[in-house]
Parts: structure tokens; C-alpha cells; sequence
């Protein structure tokens, strides 16, 4: 989907195909089949944007393979989906019965991360319309914080400058610039927007920005405005933005909200949960995992006894459905989507124009709220991308056929 901003350029709105995960190429085409192209008729388009995650081994068949890129291409336009935009953060087995930590792996600082980017890079250059010039790519911020040291923290620079050479070479040859941005997540070496300012600076290559993910942004209790007014002055681009939201829990000492929290407790993807307690509130001290923030690595370790303060809001990294916020006692953190998607289109000139909505969780929803089916999924997904659109264009953007 696209929308004219008040600068005259074009914002593109995807949703992320993580969703519905496949690992091989013919994985993939069946997603354009049974799940995009059906979101694309719910909603009424002709034309709907998608950021494709692709796995190690589809990507190596298509950069090893041109007819099977000219294929997927060929397969893209019959079925009204066109790409700006890949999820380059999971590396392969994302559709696994458990995730959890493996979806760090490879990091920054192993080869294999440099060149499945590489390759990326050079696939969506193809996949690009051809009315586009300009692509990106959300990656892995840096490493998961317990593996990395300084060796491995000036490996990873070098591997990203190196990036940046290629992409400066793919841009010469295909007349395509693609940029990536590292995705701050909690637990990782970048858990804030704040954090990649120093690694990114000391890149200093405009290919290499951010990937601003709503969802961690508030986990991490991110005021919007504040952390993408930093990155402005530190000169650190804004690659492009998803648009996802968080759980939150207002009052996590309450037995009925900790057994409604206890339902989003599920074996397969790590949540992050986090709480920035005052003063007054801290009961036991947690584990510092930003300034001012207490965290764990998981919403079942937080839940268990004390190892979390309850005096302050507890938010979980669990992706919800942007239009379906919980139930109460619980809710969503979309008014921090809201502020940040205000202060990144919302101005005289955006600050990204890759816009992607990403809840990868909808089956690892609670099951009474889990789609039953594909039909279900493709609703659900159609409300979240009619969501994002009608906020665009209640900040001023007009949408194009």
C-alpha cells in the first residue's frame, strides 16, 4: 500500500510475512498463494505491499538461481504484492516449535550474518517495482548481550563497513540503494534506540541506521519523540519502522492480572518483559538491563516470585494484534505506536518511508484468541494493515490507488 506524504514523496505499508513462516523458496511462493494474495482481497487493493522474510535456503536458490528470482518476481506482480522491504533479523528455523534465543544466531560478528545480508541485499535489489529505487532491510541489532565482548563488538563493525562497501557497489551496479537497520530489542547489545547511536556513529556510514520496532520501543518504557529526536541529531538514519505493539500490565502485583499475564506464557518466543520502577516500587532488585529499567528474559521467569518489581507497569515483548488489544485486566501499548507513527510521518518530511506491520505472534496467542484457519488470519491481518492506513491518513497522508 502506498500514500503520499505532504513532501510529495511516497510512504510504502507492508506487513511482514514472518507471520507465516516457510524456509525454502517453494515455502514461500505457497505464502504469496494462500495468505498474501487473500489479505490483498479482503482489503480491497489491487496492489499491497509485503516485507518477506526469507530463510538461508531460499535465499541461496535465488541468488545462485536467476530464474528462480525472475520466477518469484514473475509470481509477485501476477499476485498484486510488491517488495520494498525484507525481514532480514531471524536467519533460518523461525517457524521452529521453539525459538527462544536461536533466533540471534548467527550475530554481527559471524560471517554467515554478513553474507546472508550480502545476499539479501542483492535479491531485493531484484525484487524491487520497477518504479522504486530505494529498498531496506531490518537485521539483528548486533548480538544478543551475553555473547558479545570487544573482540567481537569491533569484529562486527568491521563486517557492518563492509556492508556498506557492498551496498555502495550493488547501488553502481543495479542504479538500486538498499540500506539496513539494526533492530533494537530488548536483551540484546542494542536493547534501545539510544544504544545504537554509539555503534552507529562509530560505522559512520549512512547505508547502516535503524530499524525502529514500536513494539520493543515500548517494552523498554521508549518515549517515541525523545528517542527519534536523538537519533535525528546524531545523525542516524531511520532505515524504516514496524509498526507492532507490546502487552502491557498496569498493575502486575494482582493475583487476576499475573494469571492473565500467565496465558501469553508460551514455550516458543522468547518476551522479554520489563517494568521501570520508581524509587518506592523497586521490592527486590531484578536485573538491570537498561538505565532505569529492570527486566528478565522471559515472561515465565518474570512471573515466578519476586524476580521482577510489581510496583510499576509491567511490558511484555509479545507481539499483539494492532486492532485486538487484551482483554482487561490487560492492554496494548498502541498509544506508543500512535506517538511514534505521529513523529515519523506525521512532520513536513518523514522520518522513514518503509513502513511494515510485524505480529509474527498470532499463533502463539492465547489459544481462545488464536485464528482458526487461514480465512481467520487473513482477516486479522487485513484489520491490522486497515488499522495502520487509517491512522496514516488521519496524520495527512492520502492513499494511491
Amino acid at each position: 500500500m502506498r500514500f503520499r506524504h505532504r513532501d510529495g514523496s511516497t510512504v510504502h505499508l507492508a506487513y511482514c510475512t514472518n507471520v507465516h513462516p516457510a524456509e525454502t523458496l517453494d515455502g514461500v511462493l505457497a505464502q504469496l498463494r494462500d495468505h498474501c494474495e487473500p489479505v490483498r482481497r479482503r482489503l480491497g487493493r489491487d496492489r499491497i505491499g509485503i516485507g518477506l522474510w526469507l530463510a538461508k535456503d531460499a535465499v541461496q536458490v535465488l541468488v545462485t538461481d536467476p530464474s528462480a528470482l525472475r520466477g518469484l518476481r514473475t509470481e509477485l506482480d501476477r499476485r498484486g504484492l510488491e517488495v520494498v522491504t525484507l525481514n532480514g533479523f531471524p536467519y533460518e528455523g523461525f517457524g521452529a516449535e521453539r525459538v527462544k534465543y536461536r533466533v540471534y544466531k548467527p550475530d554481527w560478528a559471524d560471517p554467515e550474518r554478513l553474507e546472508h545480508t550480502t545476499a539479501l541485499a542483492r535479491v531485493l535489489a531484484a525484487l524491487l517495482p520497477d518504479d522504486v529505487t530505494e529498498g531496506s532491510i531490518s537485521t539483528l541489532p548486533l548480538a544478543w548481550r551475553t555473547a558479545y565482548d570487544e573482540r567481537r563488538a569491533e569484529t562486527a563493525r568491521t563486517f557492518l563497513r563492509t556492508l556498506a562497501d557492498r551496498l555502495d557497489a550493488l547501488e553502481e551496479l543495479t542504479g538500486r540503494s538498499i540500506r539496513v537497520g539494526l533492530e533494537p530489542e530488548p536483551g540484546c547489545t542494542v536493547e534501545t534506540t539510544g544504544d545504537a547511536i554509539a555503534p552507529l556513529t562509530a560505522i559512520a556510514r549512512d547505508r547502516i541506521g535503524v530499524c525502529v520496532d514500536t513494539c520493543h520501543l515500548a517494552t523498554s518504557f521508549e518515549d517515541p519523540h525523545t528517542a527519534l529526536d536523538a537519533l535525528a541529531r546524531a545523525r542516524v538514519p531511520v532505515v524504516k519502522a514496524q509498526l507492532s505493539v507490546a502487552l502491557h500490565a498496569e498493575h502486575p502485583h494482582l493475583p487476576d492480572v499475573r494469571e492473565a499475564l500467565a496465558a501469553f506464557d508460551e514455550p516458543r518466543f522468547l518476551h522479554q518483559t520489563r517494568t521501570s520502577p520508581t524509587l518506592d516500587s523497586v521490592r527486590v532488585g531484578g536485573t538491570p538491563v537498561a538505565a532505569g529499567l529492570r527486566g528478565t528474559d522471559d515472561l515465565g521467569e518474570a512471573l515466578k516470585g519476586e524476580s521482577l518489581p510489581d510496583g510499576s507497569p509491567w511490558r511484555a515483548h509479545f507481539h499483539v494484534p494492532l486492532h485486538a488489544a487484551p482483554a482487561a485486566p490487560l492492554t496494548s501499548t498502541l498509544p506508543v505506536l500512535k506517538d511514534a507513527l505521529n513523529r515519523l510521518v506525521g512532520g513536513p518530511q518523514p522520518l522513514t518511508r518503509h513502513l511494515e506491520v510485524e505480529t509474527y505472534t498470532w499463533q502463539a496467542l492465547p489459544p481462545r484468541l488464536r485464528p482458526r484457519g487461514r480465512a481467520q488470519l487473513a482477516d486479522g491481518i487485513a484489520a491490522e494493515l486497515t488499522l495502520a492506513r487509517d491512522l496514516l491518513t488521519d496524520l495527512g497522508l492520502k492513499e494511491l490507488p
